[in-house]
């Protein structure tokens, strides 16, 4: 063997043995500080890179191999490529400049808790598997319900508990075939296609979507129709009026998700009012407070939980505005036995002495899937590292922010604000009437013909939305959109971690600036 293929043979035995401990300490650490610093970093840059990623669609077949690497590639290399070709592709959820749908909040304790679960890796399906896993997040879940002044009926510490699931669509799921069950247990098996479940047109897709994969017949799905009158909030008139039609067309109600904080426009269905009309009827209340839930830690927003003590089921999403990275969905349940009875299986490969003591929760039997992640871990840092007092004051800067942003918004005349502000989040567009003559004076619709209405209408949708593509494709910031009663709005969330008064600000001299560039064409 010549020398050359000699050290080539040497080089792939290192290779070979350096790799045979995927775990090995010292080598973790090296590569661990490499990519902590590459995040950093990145957060140090974030302000620099378009919001809303800019690239076409399959870019990134054009930029990586069509196979897998043969040989190992070292991490430096593989961080390059991060840089190059990952990162723009990436809309940047975390930038101070991000305003669109409902943020998806982090922290530094968040990380250092993810990294701890993903560290361990261990898979908490039951609490012999890892019982820590378990009783952290028995624990968590009544701290935080506790935070934010829920029954005890919800609590551990009363007869009820709390799990982290991984998304409100879970949360929801896992209630609804509780209440299937329930329901069906009583009235026979064989009606099932009776069955009926009620939301809002302003609830969240979530719950059509749990119908569906409930079995609950698509012609038995009432998404009630809201107006702005009511700020899009579902009428307990309309809901029973809507049962009582169920009823008399032999059907039978099962299941009503109220909301606090819808996606639109987050407003607020009133539960209280609501509870009393699904008690007539013996329905389950789902209360989704996925966005604003974690807001009603604040004294001055607990208010929009009154009634929550007549449902059956919460849940709230800490990865939106708690400061916890995705997943972390609370859900708590009055009667644990009821996802139980739905959602439980014991093979003989799980079976222990603490499982059949009954003395401890398996929380495998909370939710869909047998495998679970230690998620407790990472809210239970952001608990601990920032105390209740932090987290209530991150949240009020925000909606503070939110007020200067409505502020402003009102002082500019070619604009309206949609609907009340309740949290952090603002609806607003350019008024028809900045557009000329037409079925619009000074704000006001005059008679000049119902067909004309709706062209200044559509014309002002088509502004509307032709402004929202504007400010995104400029990269500056990023926002969406909702339709209420025809009308195409424009949603200014704000809920980022890094966010500041100096980005609010800036938004709002995007929108002026584009809005004035846009009008002045028309």
């Amino acid at each position: 063997m010549n020398s050359l293929n000699f050290e080539h043979e040497l080089n792939l035995q290192h290779t070979s043995s350096h790799n045979s401990n995927l775990l090995d300490p010292e080598e973790f650490r090296r590569q661990g500080h490499m990519i902590i610093d590459f995040l950093a970093d990145y957060y140090a840059d974030i302000e620099k890179y378009p919001v809303r990623s800019q690239v076409e669609p399959g870019y990134l077949h054009k930029r990586l191999p069509k196979s897998t690497p043969h040989d190992p590639e070292p991490i430096k290399t593989i961080l390059q490529d991060v840089q190059d070709h990952i990162v723009p592709g990436i809309t940047h959820w975390q930038s101070p400049n991000f305003f669109a749908y409902f943020q998806c909040s982090s922290s530094i304790a968040g990380f250092l808790g993810e990294m701890l679960c993903t560290g361990f890796n261990v898979v908490g399906f039951n609490w012999i598997a890892s019982p820590v896993a378990t009783e952290l997040e028995t624990i968590v879940m009544d701290w935080l319900g506790e935070m934010l002044n829920l029954p005890k009926s919800f609590l551990f510490s009363g007869n009820g508990g709390g799990v982290i699931q991984g998304t409100t669509c879970e949360a929801i799921l896992c209630t609804m075939v509780a209440a299937r069950d329930q329901m069906l247990c009583q009235i026979g098996r064989e009606n099932a296609g009776k069955l009926v479940v009620y939301g809002s047109d302003q609830t969240h897709s979530a719950l059509q979507k749990a119908a569906h994969i409930a079995g609950i017949h698509p012609k038995n799905f009432r998404a009630i129709k809201t107006t702005k009158s009511t700020s899009f909030a579902l009428s307990p008139d309309s809901l029973r009026s809507t049962i009582c039609a169920d009823i008399e067309a032999g059907l039978v109600p099962l299941y009503l998700c109220a909301t606090v904080g819808t996606t639109s426009t987050t407003a607020v269905d009133p539960l209280g009012s609501l509870c009393d009309v699904a008690k007539d009827y013996g329905l389950w209340v789902h209360v989704d407070a996925a966005y604003a839930g974690s807001a009603c830690i604040c004294p001055e927003f607990r208010q929009f939980m009154d009634g929550i003590e007549a449902a059956n089921s919460l849940s709230l999403n800490a990865h939106k505005w708690l400061f916890t990275p995705l997943d972390c969905c609370c859900l708590w349940v009055k009667d644990p036995s009821a996802l139980i009875k739905s959602l439980s299986t014991n093979p003989e490969f799980l079976r222990n002495k603490a499982s059949d003591s009954k003395q401890v929760v398996d929380y495998k039997d909370w939710q869909i899937t047998l495998s679970r992640r230690f998620r407790a871990l990472k809210l239970w840092f952001v608990l601990r590292s920032y105390g209740v007092a932090n987290l209530k004051n991150f949240m009020r800067s925000h909606v503070e922010m939110a007020k200067l942003f409505e502020g402003l918004v009102a002082m500019d005349k070619r604009f309206e604000i949609v609907v009340p502000r309740n949290f952090a989040m603002i609806c607003f567009r350019v008024l028809p009437s900045t557009m000329g003559r037409g079925a619009y004076q000074n704000g006001k619709v005059v008679d000049n013909g119902q067909k004309l209405l709706k062209e200044e209408i559509t014309t002002a949708n088509e502004l509307n939305q032709k402004l929202l593509e504007s400010m995104n494709a400029s990269g500056r910031v990023y926002m969406t959109h909702t339709v209420l009663e025809d009308m195409y709005v424009i949603r200014f969330a704000v809920g980022a971690s890094l966010v500041e008064e100096r980005h609010v600000i800036m938004a709002w001299k995007v929108v002026q600036e584009h809005a004035t560039a846009i009008l002045s064409n028309n």
